[in-house]
């Protein structure tokens, strides 16, 4: 056992010399300090958010878990979030509040903190719209090209988006909303604009759930609109061999770019905010309310 000062927090760390990632030589008191050198960043994105643990007790070579529910043990200066779940019951979530609770997890072997689209002081009114570009090929190429496509038919709406490497295979192109609308409207609007760019777009883009019938195309996945459902945070590990980090773009990159989806590593990311500004930086700035936004996307489905 040894103790981490993280603010004004003591975290009590057992097996920080466990390696969890073998090919990169990634232990687990060095995932500590990279979530803590970059919590701050991490908040801009994660504060104020419930959160789902990825935790690999053993490394990513091992067996994995999804937790949602906080733990008894966990220290009561975690901030939890009590939240009645839609099938019934209630569940008490880790709520993001400081870079101590990101090194805490990361401290529990929680390689990703898989953040809601919504705060957890209004859980039912997400202030993300996503659009989760899957691949049904390694032809990285595609989803760039898809990812376009989508931040094009936006800008003709007049809305601004912003996109993500997921740090695994895809891209995450995302809107920022207002918070005034639930999940059925924001998923409605997403689940329209998803079929008119795979309308406009049909050799490369698909809307269809079933793999077997997607083809090569890519799936532009409305899913995620949902009460529930998270997002790798953005600059948060992924469990992949080289440490892979979920990391913001400016939409030149991904134009002019020829980079790939795991570029982004634990062991170049600083290098790379020390020379570029982070891309989402200003996104709280372009949210937007639904109803400009449905009523320009019914003009345009009518056209």
């Amino acid at each position: 056992m040894r103790n981490v000062r993280v603010g004004r927090r003591s975290i009590e760390i057992s097996n920080a010399d466990k390696v969890l990632f073998p090919d990169a030589g990634l232990t687990k008191g060095d995932l500590i300090e990279y979530y803590q050198k970059i919590g701050r960043t991490i908040l801009r994105y994660a504060e104020g958010r419930a959160l789902v643990m990825h935790r690999y007790p053993n490394g990513v070579e091992g067996k994995s878990f999804y937790q949602k529910k906080t733990p008894h043990y966990f220290p009561d200066w975690i901030e939890r979030a009590d939240i009645r779940l839609q099938k019934g019951g209630r569940q008490e979530f880790v709520v993001v509040s400081n870079v101590a609770t990101l090194a805490y997890l990361a401290g529990q072997a929680c390689i990703t903190p898989h953040i809601w689209l919504s705060y957890a002081n209004n859980v039912h009114n997400p202030d993300l719209m996503v659009f989760d570009l899957d691949p049904t090929t390694s032809d990285f190429a595609q989803v760039r090209k898809a990812g376009i496509a989508v931040r094009d038919m936006l800008e003709e709406l007049g809305v601004t988006s912003f996109v993500q490497l997921t740090g695994s295979r895809g891209l995450h192109v995302v809107v920022p909303l207002d918070g005034t609308s639930d999940f059925g409207e924001v998923r409605d609007c997403a689940s329209e604009l998803a079929r008119l760019v795979a309308q406009r777009h049909q050799k490369e883009l698909t809307v269809e759930q079933r793999k077997n019938k997607r083809g090569n195309r890519v799936f532009v996945d409305y899913l995620r609109n949902a009460f529930g459902q998270t997002i790798a945070a953005p600059y948060a590990v992924r469990a992949k061999p080289q440490a892979s980090v979920a990391t913001p773009l400016d939409w030149d990159e991904l134009e002019n770019g020829e980079m790939g989806p795991r570029d982004y590593t634990t062991a170049n990311i600083f290098r790379r905010l020390g020379s570029r500004s982070d891309p989402w930086k200003k996104i709280r700035r372009h949210r937007i309310g639904l109803k400009r936004f449905r009523k320009k996307l019914a003009d345009f489905a009518d056209k």
